[in-house]
């Protein structure tokens, strides 16, 4: 069980580790106490086995080897016998510097042995007891405060007088030095001697001459007093040795224990300091010696004290020599077990362990608050016990520091914080533990003396919020409450306790217990079990605190950083310092107007000495404004404040820019790019993980810039957050500003009017984050990044390219009679090209499909806008489709093609694939559009003019998806009926033109027909489109008229026209539409009627085009008229020749009725349109309930 120290190189100076001793449970007198003890260090030498005396060995007479060393004895000298006994007043905090890791978390009580001794003897001793306690998380450091010592010194210094002063008042008012008997230094004496005989190894005594008996009590007695008096530390003056060095030897926080133990009695866990000499030699491993005078029997305290001795240090045997007036007697060999039941040192050992657990319990309820000392205090006699609180009384004096326990307190709360902050895999539950130990520290020490310290437990603090945590709400990262005794506050108040425990009420006590903090009224209430539970009236004060929200974390975090640099500017020597900022007047943000930005030209020089610098830390030129040497503790602590600085900056702006509050993230990322110079500037070599943070912090820069441009109506509230600033953020800028100008990213960072500017300034920065991971080879190490960084740079390009293509659209509209196209234009089109391309090549290079085909789609509408520019003005009547239009225009459709290419297949991005083919198919119908409008007879012959529009049509219809279901379909409807109307109507016009080559013409029937008919299909699928449907319709009558114009029989043009009167009476649907359309209005007019000023001009064309309707409907009545007219004509004829048909007659009187009524509503010129509709109805409802008979009766 026994074990090294847990600080390795500590242990390693203080020699070698005793044999290891097993845990032992002891079972006494028929009440169990468990007991185990476990050396974790020992700078004792092997166990000699103890020289057995011979008889009548006088004591008195002091051997050859005394208070010499010796090779048995080891490099611990005399301290190994025993000699002084007196516990040095830190001796606690010795032992908390080495064993660290048990400080605060696993040990209950951190002490002398002769302490414990002393705490446990309480009930049944007289004497007095004085004891500092000291609070570090839930261990207790308890040491001697030797009050006689202490007021000797105050005599002498002028030190603490203010407990002098308060002893004498309320204590003791007739203080003074109580000497040691003769008869203590005699006994001393010859127990050293006795000692020195026991390892002498041939057991004679070994007289020295006569004139030497003066070291019987001379030697013995003055170096045990000044031992004593020696261990007082001054108080602490000199803040240098102290930031430097805190563990200074000479300050007494010195572990010079022997052995330290780990040691559980019952249910209490202490590390123990002990001295007691160990021999081998008895009839177990280890014994300890005692030497008794035989006249005198053993007392209880005796007894307790040897048992306790025995327990503590794991030996099982004690071996006591008796002595009659120096000359020895006999031995006698004891087994530890049986101490308790020795005569006249009969105990209780479960007394004992309800002793330790009540006097635990009543500290550890009222020695509440971290980094205060308190007092244990009996005094001689007395039966109460009284606990102060040192640190309230001292602060009553002018300076805190006159409590020598200030300073190794502060430093053990630093350490302990520290050791729990460096342990791997920390619990984030130990977090609000590690806080409030820093907190606490914090508040004992003084700046201008410990400025070290003051500044690395701020950065720890700083350190505690995770700045780098996914974003989410912090309430689930730490348990609002801590463990019990974790969970102390350093604020308590405290309450009376319940009168069971006795322990608070001071109601029947002397008016100068109110100064204490509790009293235990009788030590015999000690010695019942459980009288004092450990009770803990805690606020959950140790939690860590619960940020609602990522800007408060990050507030946080920069007051400790704050806090932090003004201590180290505050320790570094101002030699030509900066003047002192007055820290109300605000650092000027600087902001940047159009007129004086020198553009994206100044900006390649701004970004040409920014990566010149970055290339330059490779050469390690750097060098701090305020003199800071690299490699002193400023040097470092200011670097990583600053480099946490940054991070907190970036988050706020990282947050700010999730609000979309861009001018406040600019603000907090500028600031974090000041803090990055800084660093720079400070820095001889850049860590790959701070240069990946850099580029981070650009990137989101150039994300801010650009969200600024997207955003360019809400500027002037953004200029407002933008110039804002706080304190805070002003003190640690004048804190960067000792360091560095600060000026090296203010291109990036600088709040630009102009769109162009910020478009430019955020692709710089994507630039300057992709160079500086080009140069410093982090790209494969970041592959996350350095994708990220090139998918940014692709979208800015992007948004630049369609910037510059927006421009030259608009330049193309503005030019009036100019049928050049200007050179503006041009070198527009080149640039916005050029970002396409390079976008285009970003995006390529990750393998990002998708978006390379956008930009590929987004470089063939520039195209497009290309072809556009160079058509002739509308004035022109010549105008004809021109070869620089057709070049643009298949140019458009080269990068449309690459578009798919680039995706493969509709799956990978079904919106992106389905965009790309409506564009191609756009750019097909323009093209043929052109062609069939503007044909360039000039250039080309008609046939082939047609054979392309044909060509061109039917790729178009390729790439027009009807049938898929989207928002898009009726667009594709739409867009395919047109084509195939716009393609019957050309072949029909081929038809009329042509003459000769007979089955070319039927070719060319055919396909107007099929053309004609699937035209019609696809317009009667909308709803909206009733006019164009008409058109089709009364296009496929003047078809069938000219077909009727090349027949000779009369059945066949009857047939013929019933055809076309069918084609008239399935227009029925769109008329229906127009009256619906017409009908909404006229209800809408009425209703506004009242109010007629507000119904706006175009809200009639919206729906339908009246001009348009009254247009078709004119043709309509006109061709109808024109068709029943034939109809009858032919039908009369036909009756005349061969005799009336019943059919026919039926069809013939029908077509007549329809007939006068048409021409009757024809004359009526007056009528409305509504009206006019309502007739066609009527009459195409009466031919419809005809055309049956008609179709059966010509055969």
């Amino acid at each position: 069980m026994e074990e090294l120290c847990g600080l390795g190189a500590a242990a390693s100076l203080r020699g070698e580790a005793e044999e290891p001793k097993q845990g032992s449970v002891l079972f006494l007198g028929g009440n169990e106490v468990k007991s185990s003890a476990v050396v974790k260090y020992s700078s004792a030498p092997p166990q000699a086995a103890f020289a057995r005396l011979q008889e009548k060995t006088d004591l008195k007479l002091p051997p050859a080897n005394w208070l010499r060393e010796s090779a048995k004895l080891g490099p611990a000298g005399t301290t190994i016998l025993g000699n002084n006994k007196k516990s040095k007043p830190f001796s606690s905090f010795g032992m908390a510097y080495d064993f660290i890791d048990s400080v605060g978390n696993d040990v209950d009580v951190v002490s002398d042995s002769e302490n414990i001794k002393k705490l446990l003897k309480i009930p049944y001793s007289k004497s007095h007891v004085s004891m500092a306690v000291h609070r570090i998380g839930r261990t207790l450091l308890l040491d001697e405060l030797d009050i006689q010592e202490l007021f000797m010194r105050s005599s002498q210094t002028g030190d603490w007088t203010w407990l002098k002063e308060f002893y004498q008042r309320l204590i003791d008012q007739k203080w003074q030095r109580k000497k040691k008997s003769k008869e203590h230094w005699y006994q001393k004496a010859i127990l050293s001697k006795f000692l020195y005989y026991s390892i002498n190894g041939d057991g004679a005594a070994q007289p020295v001459p006569s004139t030497s008996k003066q070291h019987q009590e001379g030697p013995v007695s003055g170096e045990s007093d000044e031992a004593g008096r020696a261990s007082w530390p001054a108080p602490f003056e000199m803040p240098s040795s102290l930031s430097e060095d805190p563990g200074a030897s000479n300050q007494g926080l010195k572990n010079d224990f022997v052995r330290n133990i780990l040691w559980t009695f019952e249910d209490i866990h202490m590390l123990v300091g002990s001295n007691m000499p160990i021999f081998g030699g008895g009839r177990y491993p280890a014994v300890s010696l005692r030497l008794r005078d035989n006249n005198k029997p053993i007392n209880v305290l005796t007894g307790i004290d040897y048992w306790l001795d025995n327990l503590i240090c794991n030996v099982p045997e004690l071996v006591m020599c008796f002595h009659v007036n120096g000359i020895v007697q006999k031995y006698e060999m004891i087994k530890t077990e049986d101490i308790p039941n020795l005569e006249n040192s009969n105990f209780s050992t479960k007394v004992i362990k309800d002793i330790a657990q009540n006097i635990l319990s009543f500290l550890k309820s009222n020695c509440t608050k971290e980094g205060h000392t308190y007092w244990l205090f009996k005094a001689s006699g007395s039966d109460i016990v009284k606990l102060y609180d040192l640190t309230t009384l001292c602060e009553e004096t002018e300076d805190k520091y006159q409590n020598p326990f200030t300073m190794p307190v502060a430093i053990l709360l630093y350490k302990v914080a520290c050791n729990m902050m460096l342990k791997k895999n920390q619990n984030k539950k130990h977090y609000g533990t590690i806080r409030t130990l820093l907190l606490n520290c914090l508040k004992l020490l003084d700046n201008g003396r410990h400025p070290q310290i003051i500044a690395s437990a701020n950065y720890m603090l700083s350190e505690l919020f995770q700045l780098d945590e996914p974003k989410k709400e912090d309430s689930t990262d730490f348990p609002i409450n801590g463990n019990s005794d974790e969970s102390y506050s350093e604020e308590e108040e405290e309450m009376p306790d319940s009168d069971e425990n006795g322990s608070y009420s001071n109601s029947s006590d002397p008016p100068d217990d109110n100064k204490a903090v509790a009293i235990i009224k009788s030590v015999g209430e000690l010695s019942v079990p459980e009288k004092y539970k450990s009770v803990h009236r805690i606020r959950p004060s140790c939690a860590f605190p619960v940020c609602h929200g990522t800007e408060e974390r990050c507030r946080l975090v920069l007051n400790y950083v704050l806090e932090g640099l003004k201590s180290v500017d505050s320790s570094v020597k101002k030699e030509g310092d900066l003047p002192a900022a007055d820290p109300s007047t605000p650092i000027p943000l600087k902001y940047e107007d159009e007129s004086t930005s020198g553009g994206p030209e100044c900006l390649e020089k701004q970004m040409a000495l920014f990566l010149d610098k970055m290339g330059s830390f490779q050469k390690g030129k750097h060098s701090s404004q305020s003199g800071m040497v690299p490699g002193s503790w400023q040097y470092k602590m200011k670097l990583q404040l600053i480099l946490k600085s940054s991070k907190a900056y970036y988050v706020l702006s990282d947050a700010a820019m999730i609000l979309q509050k861009y001018g406040r993230a600019l603000r907090y990322i500028k600031l974090a790019l000041q803090c990055h110079d800084t660093y720079c500037c400070l820095c001889a070599s850049m860590l790959p993980e701070v240069l990946v943070f850099l580029c981070q912090c650009l990137t989101l820069c150039g994300d801010i810039q650009l969200m600024l441009a997207q955003n360019a109506n809400n500027r002037a509230a953004y200029l407002e957050e933008y110039n804002y600033q706080t304190k805070e953020d002003q003190e640690i800028l004048h804190s960067l500003h000792r360091e560095s100008r600060c000026q090296v990213f203010a291109w990036a960072t600088d709040l630009s009017t102009d769109l162009e500017c910020q478009l430019s300034v955020s692709c710089k920065c994507y630039e300057a984050a992709y160079e500086i991971l080009l140069f410093s080879n982090l790209k494969n190490q970041n592959p996350e990044q350095h994708i990220q960084v090139l998918k940014r740079m692709g979208n800015i390009r992007n948004e630049i390219g369609v910037f510059y293509m927006n421009q030259a659209a608009a330049v193309q509209t503005e030019r009036v009679g100019n049928k050049n196209v200007s050179t503006t234009e041009q070198q527009l089109w080149k640039k916005s090209f050029s970002c396409f391309e390079e976008g285009i090549q970003n995006f390529e290079s990750i393998d990002d499909a998708t978006n390379a085909a956008l930009l590929l789609c987004n470089t063939g509408r520039l195209m497009r806008i290309c072809a556009q520019a160079h058509c002739a003005t509308e004035g022109d009547f010549k105008r004809e489709f021109s070869p620089e239009e057709a070049l643009y225009y298949n140019k458009a459709i080269d990068y449309y093609l690459k578009a798919l290419r680039s995706l493969g297949k509709r799956d990978v991005h079904p919106a992106v694939w389905d965009s790309v083919n409506w564009e191609l198919s756009t750019t097909y119908f323009t093209m043929a559009t052109l062609q069939q409008d503007y044909a360039p007879l000039s250039r080309k012959a008609q046939e082939q003019i047609e054979k392309e529009v044909s060509e061109a049509m039917m790729k178009s219809l390729k790439y027009c998806d009807v049938d898929t279901v989207s928002a898009r379909q009726p667009l594709c409807q739409y867009r395919a009926a047109t084509i195939h109307h716009r393609l019957a109507s050309m072949y029909h016009s081929c038809l009329r033109n042509q003459v000769g080559d007979e089955h070319l013409r039927k070719q060319h029937r055919v396909l107007a027909d099929l053309h004609y008919s699937k035209a019609v299909r696809l317009f009667q699928l909308l709803k909206d489109a009733p006019c164009e449907f008409l058109r089709v319709q009364l296009e496929r009558v003047a078809f069938a008229e000219f077909q009727m114009a090349s027949q000779n029989s009369s059945a066949g043009k009857l047939k013929t026209l019933f055809g076309a009167l069918d084609i008239m009476a399935k227009t029925k649907s769109a008329f229906q539409l127009i009256r619906k359309e017409l009908v909404a209005e006229s209800e809408q007019i009425s209703k506004d009627k009242s109010s007629a000023e507000n119904m706006s001009p175009n809200d009639s064309s919206a729906g339908l085009n009246k001009e348009e309707v009254l247009k078709l409907l004119s043709i309509f009545e006109s061709r109808m008229s024109f068709l029943l007219l034939q109809s009858i004509k032919l039908l009369t004829s036909t009756k005349k020749k061969i005799g009336g048909i019943n059919e026919e007659e039926a069809v013939l009187k029908t077509n007549k009725q329809v007939y006068s009524l048409l021409l009757r509503a024809t004359a009526n010129k007056s009528m409305a349109l509504l009206e006019r509709t309502e007739v066609i109805l009527n009459l195409l409802e009466q031919l419809a309930q005809n055309a049956e008979a008609g179709n059966g009766g010509i055969q």
